[in-house]
Parts: C-alpha cells; sequence; structure tokens
C-alpha cells in the first residue's frame, strides 16, 4: 500500500529518482504506471514491475504542497516513495542530466 505521509527523516544515502507527481497531485499507481489527476501518465523508460502490492494502489493519494512524489525507473525493485511517502523539496539535491544505463537508453532524460 503507499506511504500517504511525508517522510519524517532523511537518509544518509543519495538516490536517484524520477519525480512523478509534485504537491497538489492526486497520485494512484496501476500496474506500477502513475495515474497523476485521474491521467495515466506516459512513461514509456518505466519498466515491468512485476506484480505485488507496490504495483497497484487504486486509492489515491495527495501529494502535500512543497513535496514531490519519486519512483524509481526499474519499478520492480526500486526503494522509492512508494514506500517512503513524499519528500519535500527542500531536500532534493540536484537534478539527473544524463541517463547512461541501460545502454539503449542512454542520453538525457
Amino acid at each position: 500500500m503507499a506511504c500517504s505521509r511525508p517522510t519524517r527523516t532523511t537518509s544518509s544515502q543519495n538516490f536517484v529518482k524520477r519525480v512523478v507527481g509534485v504537491g497538489g497531485d492526486r497520485l494512484a499507481i496501476r500496474g506500477g504506471h502513475v495515474v497523476r489527476n485521474g491521467s495515466i501518465a506516459s512513461e514509456p523508460f518505466a519498466a515491468p514491475c512485476g506484480g505485488g502490492a507496490e504495483c497497484d494502489f487504486p486509492r489515491a493519494i495527495r501529494v502535500p504542497d512543497d513535496s514531490v512524489f519519486l519512483m524509481g525507473d526499474n519499478r520492480g525493485s526500486s526503494q522509492d516513495s512508494r514506500f517512503w511517502g513524499p519528500v519535500p523539496v527542500s531536500w532534493v539535491i540536484g537534478e539527473a542530466v544524463v541517463v547512461y544505463w541501460p545502454p539503449g537508453h542512454a542520453g538525457r532524460p
């Protein structure tokens, strides 16, 4: 089940994740894909989720203001906001400028 409350503590580890929702968005997940404000997001980069509770949560959550909802592209193996909850924008430390893996997807995000 989706974690709807923001995480309270920062991690000592850095993560590279995709922002799939911002403050005010209503998000649900179907088959590992984001449903944002009632519309299924186009996510050709996302690997199949593989099934399980983290791949589907039909009950939408609202992303709090000044927060982002993050998901990894490898949905079946990613620790992300599905488990942490929304993350405060102030904790975001950078932006990905190039993708290098898998090689077939190399280039700008």
